[in-house]
Formats: C-alpha cells, sequence, structure tokens
C-alpha cells in the first residue's frame, strides 16, 4: 500500500537552503497536500529566492498558506513587537528588498488572519502561526497552550522554531469515548532557523489514513547558507544556524 502525507512546514525564515533540502526530502514520500504555517521570508537573505523556489518547485496542492507575524509586521510597518532592536532592524531591511514578484505572492496567496481552519476527512482542523490567544506572536507549548482548542481534532502550528507533538483531553459528554474529547497538537519546528538545538532543517509529514506524524530532520548546507550574510542585518542571525539556538 501507497501511503499519501500532508506536508507541514513553518518558519522557512529567508533560508533557501533549508527549504531545498526539505523539499528534496519531500519527494522519497508521496506528499499530496502542503500546509505552510508562515514566517517564510525575513532573518535568512534569500526571502524573494524563497518564494521564488515554492512557486517553481511546489508541485503539490497548497492546503493552506499562512502569514506569521514577519509577514504581518513587514506588511503594516509596525515594527514594535519584536522583541529586540535587531528584530526591528532586520525587518526593516526584508522589507526594503522584497521584490514585487515576492510582495504580490505574499499579499495575494497568503491567509492574512495568521490562521486557518479546514477539514481532513471528518477531523476539524485548525492551522494557526502563533495561538488562538494571539495568532501571530504568541506560541503553543505543551506547557501553555494559549487558547481553548477543543472545538478542534487536531491543531498545526509555527512560532516557536520547536518541533512537537502531543494531545490533550478535554472535558465532554460522549460516553463512547469516556467522556473525553482528545486534540493532537502539531508543531513541525522551523525549516530556516530551528532553536531546539538542532541545526537540520525541520518539517513534519502527517499521514492521515493511521493519523500518525514523522518529525523530519533534514541535514543542508548550513555554511552556505550563513556565507549569504553580507553585514546587512546583525550577526546573530548567521551564526544562530550553525547550533540550532
Amino acid at each position: 500500500m501507497v501511503l499519501s502525507y500532508i506536508a507541514i512546514m513553518s518558519d522557512v525564515h529567508g533560508n533557501l537552503q533549508a527549504l531545498e533540502a526539505v523539499i528534496d526530502d519531500m519527494e522519497q514520500y508521496d506528499v499530496e497536500w502542503l500546509v505552510l504555517l508562515g514566517d517564510l521570508i525575513d532573518y535568512g537573505q534569500q526571502s524573494n529566492e524563497v518564494i521564488q523556489c515554492l512557486q517553481e518547485r511546489i508541485a503539490c496542492h497548497v492546503l493552506c498558506n499562512l502569514w506569521g507575524n514577519h509577514e504581518k509586521s513587514i506588511f503594516s510597518g509596525e515594527y514594535g513587537r519584536f522583541s529586540s532592536q535587531r528584530g526591528k532592524d532586520c525587518a526593516r531591511y526584508t522589507a526594503s528588498v522584497l521584490n514585487s514578484s515576492a510582495v504580490k505572492y505574499l499579499e495575494t496567496c497568503c491567509v492574512r488572519t495568521c490562521a486557518k481552519e479546514f477539514e481532513i476527512g471528518s477531523k476539524k482542523v485548525l492551522a494557526v502561526h502563533g495561538s488562538l490567544e494571539e495568532p501571530a506572536w504568541t506560541g503553543i507549548t505543551a506547557d501553555d497552550l494559549h487558547g481553548d482548542y477543543q472545538a478542534y481534532d487536531v491543531v498545526l502550528s509555527g512560532h516557536t522554531h520547536c518541533s512537537h507533538c502531543f494531545t490533550r483531553f478535554y472535558d465532554s459528554r460522549d460516553e463512547k469515548y469516556r467522556n473525553q474529547k482528545v486534540v493532537w497538537f502539531i508543531n513541525p519546528g522551523s525549516v530556516g532557523q530551528p532553536r531546539n538545538h538542532n541545526p537540520n532543517a525541520q518539517y513534519a509529514l502527517l499521514e492521515t489514513s493511521a493519523w500518525s506524524v514523522i518529525l523530519r530532520s533534514v541535514p543542508y548546507d548550513v555554511s552556505g547558507a550563513m556565507e549569504m550574510f553580507h553585514g546587512q542585518v546583525d550577526d546573530f542571525y548567521r551564526s544562530r544556524l550553525e547550533r540550532g539556538v
């Protein structure tokens, strides 16, 4: 039996080398659908090339394509939510170099609310860059969900740059399931700027016939990605790629 998959990506952050490695890795699976959870751009120095790569190399159907907090900030011109001056400066630089093709893609092909509901079979799915509490800016963690998700069966989220897969049980009135409703939380990690001390490009594969998930970690040319930085933004965003921090 050939298994089919939904690929889930988040936080590419202008890292073309990492994105290309993930797309290459996807080719060994029968990927029919793709979910993009936001922050395609910024930090990395190849935001335009990332958008072009997605347009040219993605052959499967894009089920969901969200803005993240970086798209939201850059297109609104509001940078006050970034936690550091270097983050604000980097976003302003990225805004200054986005070409017309990338701008058109991000304005017309993405969900600006940073969240979207849809169904996979009988499952109700929430895709959100952050969380219900703050769709753009506050991420879901196992310690703090930042919202009530009992209306959903599956929650796909990004923003934290750290992969996870866990379940939570909510009270319900369904005796067949012992008065519990299970919700499955999946974060694919970051393609282009992981922060879980693993520098590899990370994404997830959801196999829906058995409802299983694979958290993929793909080696890529980290040195090549670091060489794309030429002093336009703080060196912090270059050096952190080496250690995944």
